[in-house]
């Protein structure tokens, strides 16, 4: 089956319902629902980090990214997109840090980070100090490990890969104690947002480990009927699909406005610029290449002021 036959076989009376704009597609925040609160559970953790009573990591996901574990290091297998989306990352953060001080070493918190993909490459540029990389499922971090192991230049302290969520590190020092502040220049989360059970939960969480005039960048997925269409009835697609069924829920994704609005009247108690978008799109044949609108796939970035 052909993908424009695949598409034209979708019941079109049950595409309109999933996209028609409804009472439990808003917030009192006028975002999506999955920004408020769900039920939590804690997260295996290393033993330098203590587990929290509450994650707003999910279960399924979990569950769903651990059989995906084995094929993460495939740049054919199902972590393919994210093996050619990988160098758009980079471009987009230095865009974000354009000017950049060559005399700047840069710490990295990338949350959310899976087998390594973007964690060891962070880890590899001259400009990085250290990178900080957590994931909560379990088999996902012993891949990552083992990648590690097979490279001297990842060694720790360079990388450090931690098996827990956000909710189980140790904040930061304040600023005004004696220690050195190990929050974070540059907080990535890549994938992350679309996955997560209630995202201002867990950005509320994840912003103190944020040093001021940090970034924090990231990419999801635009909640619109263009990404209803290539994400779940074309990439997930059986036989001919990219990802495996399952890997998205439609009703999670962030609108770029929702997220900005967010920043502008929340925040998490921060001060912020203002957010940069990009889009991307994924053609195949061609791999991952910008684009103008942002109907689908998007990176942010936006630079916490205090």
């Amino acid at each position: 089956m052909s993908l424009s036959s695949h598409a034209r076989s979708l019941n079109p009376h049950l595409l309109a319902s999933l996209l028609r704009p409804s009472a439990a597609h808003v917030s009192p925040l006028g975002l999506v629902p999955s920004f408020t609160t769900r039920s939590s559970t804690s997260q295996r953790c290393p033993q330098d980090v203590s587990p929290s009573s509450t994650s707003t990591v999910s279960q399924i996901e979990v569950s769903h990214f651990s059989r995906l574990a084995s094929s993460w290091w495939d740049p054919h297998g199902s972590s393919r997109l994210l093996h050619l989306m990988n160098p758009l990352r980079h471009d987009f953060i230095n865009s974000c840090l354009d000017p950049l001080d060559p005399n700047t070493k840069y710490t990295y918190l990338d949350i959310g980070c899976g087998g390594g993909i973007f964690s060891s490459s962070a880890a590899r540029l001259p400009s990085t100090r250290s990178v900080t990389a957590l994931d909560p499922t379990t088999a996902i971090i012993a891949i990552a490990k083992a990648h590690q192991r097979s490279d001297p230049a990842l060694s720790e302290p360079k990388l450090r890969y931690l098996n827990c969520a956000i909710e189980d590190l140790p904040l930061p020092p304040l600023r005004n104690k004696p220690a050195a502040s190990t929050a974070a220049d540059i907080i990535t989360l890549f994938e992350v947002l679309e996955h997560i059970n209630s995202p201002a939960q867990f950005l509320q969480t994840t912003i103190p480990h944020l040093q001021p005039g940090g970034w924090l960048i990231g990419s999801t997925i635009a909640r619109s009927p263009v990404s209803f269409l290539t994400t779940k009835v074309i990439a997930e697609a059986p036989i001919i699909g990219v990802v495996p069924p399952g890997t998205h829920d439609w009703n999670k994704y962030i609108n770029p406005d929702e997220l900005a609005n967010w920043f502008e009247k929340d925040g998490g108690g921060g001060n912020w610029g203002s957010m940069k978008t990009q889009g991307l799109i994924y053609l195949p044949g061609l791999g991952w290449r910008w684009s103008s609108q942002v109907s689908g796939n998007y990176f942010f970035g936006i630079q916490r002021m205090q």
